[in-house]
């Protein structure tokens, strides 16, 4: 690289994380800006009550490849850090999908028949219609809305109601009339339809969400000499220069509506879609069957066993719950568990959880008009939906880009 690059990345959410991780360990002198205080964006730590807490519910597969590449790489280590078990839909004694240990995709094709609640004309339907799409390789009409492409598909059943909505909710943020079917096929493809049994696993966070990349990547990269500038805003972006301080690249990973303060050309057209997570303590004693739940009954939610007690009920995309003050979101989310009353409960509401997934969506390219400022973000990871896989690959993407635009002359 000649001369050692000096490489801004402005943002220290997951994708900022990746791509400042990539660039320091090309050599690049790295310079990490988040205006808040902690690092990890809209998959962070926070502190309520003497209680760590994660700002959102999340769950990760094992088909995020670069994401548990990228913890490895700063140390730390997946396999202590989550609790990997097969993947085991459940909605109580309504519906029941477990994947057993057995190479893919025997696995998926066992555990649908399985399937407990679903009748055997759906599931030999189904199955047959799994197969149609891997042989059209996954691809769909980019106008379709996943409830288009059900309808489509006869999946009218009980497999509609407890398998395909609920996971088109929980991996687009996005309800099943509104989302683009193309991105969730790209998910079906890359865990259900992965050749790689382990692609469908489920990763059950063990720590705090800092722990799992944020924490370890800081550590990582103040060893190394990065600077690291939390707590500092960027007031202006004039090319490469960021304030009174010039860079050999910039890698701006903002959310996309604090994008137009630093970059105007890059509007922001997207709509957004809220999550909320109620977590319950019921103390130490109590343990779901599986950490994993589906709430059903019109909820929408997802119920995470998060040890010692404390559920965390994730609640995607918009409904009625919105209208709902914490207290009554809260009860309503404990009777749905059927545990009885928690001994704590706090509810955490991002109203721009992500980008709303639909059909036609315009996302913006990680190149600018500038030859050496460059985007990462999930939305800029176009065969994604908003995920973290897609956050860590596009900051992976955006590094690359940046560390060879340093080396061509200015």
């Amino acid at each position: 690289m000649g001369e050692q690059a000096r490489i801004a990345v402005i943002g220290a959410g997951w994708a900022g994380i990746a791509a400042a991780v990539t660039c320091a360990d090309a050599g690049a002198a790295v310079t990490l800006f988040e205006a808040g205080r902690v690092a990890g964006g809209r998959a962070r730590s926070v502190n309520i009550a003497g209680r760590t807490l994660d700002n959102g519910q999340h769950i990760l597969l094992g088909a995020y490849h670069e994401t548990l590449a990228l913890m490895r790489q700063v140390g730390a280590d997946p396999q202590r850090m989550f609790s990997r078990r097969p993947l085991c839909l459940l909605e109580g004694d309504t519906f029941q999908l477990r994947l057993p240990n057995l190479p893919a995709p025997l696995h998926l094709a066992a555990g649908l028949l399985g399937a407990h609640g679903v009748s055997w004309r759906e599931k030999i339907r189904t199955a047959l219609w799994m197969q149609g799409i891997k042989w059209r390789k996954f691809r769909l009409d980019q106008t379709q809305s996943v409830a288009e492409w059900l309808d489509a598909a006869g999946q009218t059943g009980a497999l509609r109601r407890h398998l395909w909505e609920p996971l088109c909710l929980a991996a687009l943020n996005t309800a099943p009339e509104q989302a683009c079917a193309q991105l969730f096929a790209h998910v079906l493809r890359d865990s259900l339809g992965s050749p790689q049994r382990e692609a469908t696993d489920l990763l059950l966070p063990r720590v705090p969400f800092g722990e799992l990349l944020p924490e370890p990547a800081l550590a990582w990269l103040a060893q190394r000499g990065a600077g690291l500038r939390l707590g500092q805003r960027v007031r202006q972006l004039a090319g490469t220069r960021i304030d009174d301080e010039d860079f050999s690249a910039v890698i701006v990973a903002v959310a996309p509506h604090h994008l137009s303060r630093l970059l105007p050309a890059v509007p922001d057209t997207f709509s957004y879609e809220p999550i909320a997570t109620v977590y319950l303590d019921y103390g130490a004693q109590t343990v779901l069957p599986f950490p994993l739940r589906h709430l059903g009954a019109g909820t929408t939610a997802w119920a995470i066993d998060r040890g010692q007690g404390m559920i965390g009920c994730a609640i995607s995309g918009h409904g009625d719950w919105e209208t709902l003050a914490d207290d009554a979101l809260a009860a309503r989310m404990a009777d749905a568990l059927g545990l009885g009353a928690p001994h704590w409960q706090q509810v955490i509401r991002e109203k721009r959880a992500t980008f709303s997934a639909r059909p036609g969506l315009r996302r913006p390219d990680y190149r600018t008009d500038h030859p050496r400022v460059f985007l990462a973000g999930d939305y800029t990871w176009a065969d994604y939906p908003a995920t973290l896989e897609g956050a860590v690959r596009s900051g992976r993407r955006a590094a690359f880009a940046a560390i060879q635009a340093s080396k061509r002359p200015a």
